[in-house]
């Protein structure tokens, strides 16, 4: 077995929250679909040498035929159908990996920006420990709230981080992982989570104010003027 690197990309998500009919991934970015954003980063990467996107059923054949076809992406050998959660879809896309992957990259299909220093940071991490994850300091102060709303503490932000994707894990542990939660009917908010249960300690390493997911109408905004300030610096 290689050293090589693998990525689940989940685009299974709805885009409820983003006020839209279609799937948040489909939602055109400054003429092209979120996903194509996303897979394009993976596809340019040297780090990475294939790609499993994991879509609803029902827009398999779209997501062939509009991203993967179309763009002319090579590294994506599969595109599946997810499950009813985030986590079932993720799981599902683990087990359309080879049995010879080493390193697996859990990615979000909305994310549209993530960097090749990102990529090469997080892979170096978990190389050192078995899985290594990006986040941020919170600008904001954190509290955590009682029942009746009332403030019952105000959290030290220095120690807190928001998290976010791609997370780097030893592919058979976050398997592993993945099953025993299965078993367990346990879930949880994101992958680390699974892994930090069942397998050991995740490494934090810096994340990018940059790598957003679009979750929200107005993250669309922002990720328009992300996407021009980087072309203007590539002119």
């Amino acid at each position: 077995m290689d050293d090589n690197l693998r990525v689940v990309v989940a685009a299974a998500g709805s885009g409820k929250r983003m006020g839209h009919s279609l799937n948040k991934q489909y939602i055109l970015l400054e003429g092209q679909m979120v996903l194509t954003h996303c897979i394009r980063a993976l596809e340019k990467s040297p780090l990475v040498d294939e790609i499993a996107i994991v879509t609803p059923e029902e827009e398999i054949e779209f997501c062939q035929r509009e991203i993967v076809v179309m763009h002319g992406f090579k590294k994506v050998k599969s595109v599946i159908a997810g499950g009813p959660l985030r986590q079932d879809s993720v799981y599902n896309g683990l087990q359309a990996l080879g049995a010879d992957t080493r390193w697996v990259a859990i990615q979000d299909g909305a994310r549209p920006f993530l960097s090749e220093t990102l990529l090469e940071r997080l892979l170096a991490a978990a190389q050192e420990i078995g899985a290594a994850i990006p986040g941020i300091i919170p600008a904001d102060t954190i509290k955590t709230i009682d029942d009746e709303s009332l403030v019952s503490r105000t959290l030290k932000r220095e120690t807190l981080r928001a998290v976010q994707t791609p997370q780097i894990f030893d592919y058979q542990k976050i398997l592993t992982a993945c099953k025993k939660a299965r078993e367990d009917n346990y879930y949880a908010t994101d992958d680390a989570a699974l892994y930090e249960k069942y397998c050991g300690p995740v490494r934090v390493v810096p994340g990018e104010i940059t790598n957003i997911k679009l979750t929200h109408p107005e993250d669309l905004i922002l990720a328009e003027a992300i996407l021009r300030a980087r072309r203007r610096k590539d002119l």
